[in-house]
């Protein structure tokens, strides 16, 4: 039998294992998994990995944010997604106070659907003091959207009251918690004391959000959820505090699931201390940490503690945007872009040195991903039937990461002249290629929006 396309001679890196197995593919989806298959347009793999679409879980693509909006678009965003390897990711919806959960998701949905080039999900935010959002969160959920995103700071936070009832009414819709943990009382005393001091410049940022003041949070947030008996997970992990905190909540049998970043697998806290206004390009919530702090993450994801890479893509130009908080580091839009690097840096920094294996590396940027947001079996997996998202991963090619390089639509990368090692040379969603070498080359307006499943236990 002959399939539309065949993806030859590279060894399929699987959730659990690793083969040497052609791929065949026919109207987007897999046929096969075995030797010796033919098709009328074949691929070459040899000496490379094959392996799941990457799903990128946590991006913010055209986010209004501090009188701003991030810088990449629906388009821009997932084409460079695309090339980095991603065929899959996950944005979220910021509710606004004066409109209902449900008019958003159309908004939003109506947004991505005329741009994206690939395919998509979205988590629905929820914010303080609108009470009538409660009402709305088993539609969300039936409308395929059954994660929910809060906040333990910023001035969308939700007391612990709030939070604590909505994980119930979460949990009873079949939803889970996404929570943002850092300790708003932490937070805003020390950024009150450092402006108050005149310490006002970027550096300070880390200072004013320190390891415990995601600790506590982490903890605190643990507990609201088993008391309302709803899963919960806890996004962008950047400290062993919180590392720890998880891994008892596991001790105990709570269904709590981590996710880390790029950023805090790579970049140390260093950064901040470059000269004048340059560690603004690193400025994120929470911040950059130390190297222990790294090493205790890898520990996490080696051992299932985290199950989860994100990239939290959140770009804003150097030039134009950061800059709006040169006077005072409280006002400078945190975030930074990373959606294109992040099965790289991971692959670089995680399998390369031995502190993650190939398939806790599959398992991390993919197929993990869509195990909890209720994807899988449709994506993250090679198996017949699933949806034909492959990625072919060259381990040899090596250089060092520049902007010139990128497609994300940010005048600068955090990664400038970080060495890699391993690079995604070609990337196919639902059977088409739509990223070669390095450049965009698929169709635009081909993503859509996949309904997600209530969520279910993943050990």
């Amino acid at each position: 039998m002959d399939y539309e396309l065949v993806v030859k001679n590279g060894l399929v890196v699987l959730e659990d294992g690793q083969e040497n197995a052609d791929i065949g593919i026919s109207d987007g989806i897999i046929q096969a998994v075995e030797s010796g298959l033919s098709g009328r347009q074949v691929i070459d793999a040899q000496g490379k990995f094959v392996i799941p679409g990457g799903i990128d879980q946590h991006v913010h693509l055209e986010m209004p944010f501090m009188n701003t909006v991030t810088s990449d678009d629906w388009e821009t965003g997932t084409k460079a997604a695309a090339v980095g390897g991603t065929t899959t990711l996950i944005d979220f919806i910021d509710p606004v106070k004066s409109k209902s959960l449900m008019d958003m998701v159309k908004e939003r949905k109506a947004l991505a659907e005329n741009r994206a080039v690939i395919d998509y999900g979205m988590h629905m935010a929820l914010i303080g003091g609108v009470p009538a959002f409660m009402d709305e969160i088993p539609a969300v959920v039936e409308a395929g959207i059954p994660s929910f995103k809060m906040y333990s700071t910023y001035a969308s936070k939700m007391s612990d009251a709030e939070m604590l009832k909505a994980m119930a009414v979460i949990a009873d819709a079949g939803g889970m918690a996404m929570v943002h943990c850092e300790s708003d009382a932490i937070i805003e005393y020390l950024r009150t004391k450092l402006v108050a001091e005149g310490k006002m410049s970027p550096q300070y940022h880390p200072v004013s959000r320190p390891e415990d003041a995601e600790g506590e949070a982490v903890e605190r947030v643990i507990a609201l959820a088993n008391h309302a008996g709803a899963f919960v997970y806890i996004v962008h992990v950047s400290t062993a505090m919180g590392v720890e905190a998880i891994q008892r909540a596991h001790n105990r049998g709570q269904a709590v699931w981590g996710e880390t970043c790029p950023q805090y697998m790579v970049l140390t806290e260093q950064e901040y201390q470059r000269p004048g206004f340059e560690p603004a390009k690193y400025l994120c919530q929470p911040p950059l940490r130390s190297q222990p702090n790294i090493d205790r993450l890898f520990q996490g994801l080696a051992e299932r503690t985290l199950l989860t890479i994100g990239s939290d893509h959140c770009p804003f130009f150097y030039k134009g945007q950061k800059d709006i908080g040169k006077d005072v580091f409280t006002k400078i839009p945190g975030g930074m872009p990373g959606i294109e690097c992040r099965l790289t840096l991971t692959y670089t920094y995680g399998v390369v040195p031995g502190k993650i294996d190939l398939n806790r590396w599959v398992q991390a940027t993919s197929t993990n991903a869509a195990r909890i947001f209720g994807m899988y079996p449709q994506e993250g997996c090679i198996r017949v039937g699933s949806d034909a998202d492959l990625v072919i991963f060259d381990p040899t090619r090596s250089g060092v990461i520049t902007k010139s390089m990128l497609h994300e639509n940010v005048d600068y990368t955090p990664y400038e002249g970080v060495a890699y090692q391993g690079l995604p040379v070609m990337t196919i969603a639902r059977g088409e290629i739509i990223a070669k070498e390095g450049d965009f080359v698929g169709a635009n307006h081909k993503g859509r929006f996949i309904a997600r499943k209530p969520i279910q236990p993943v050990e």
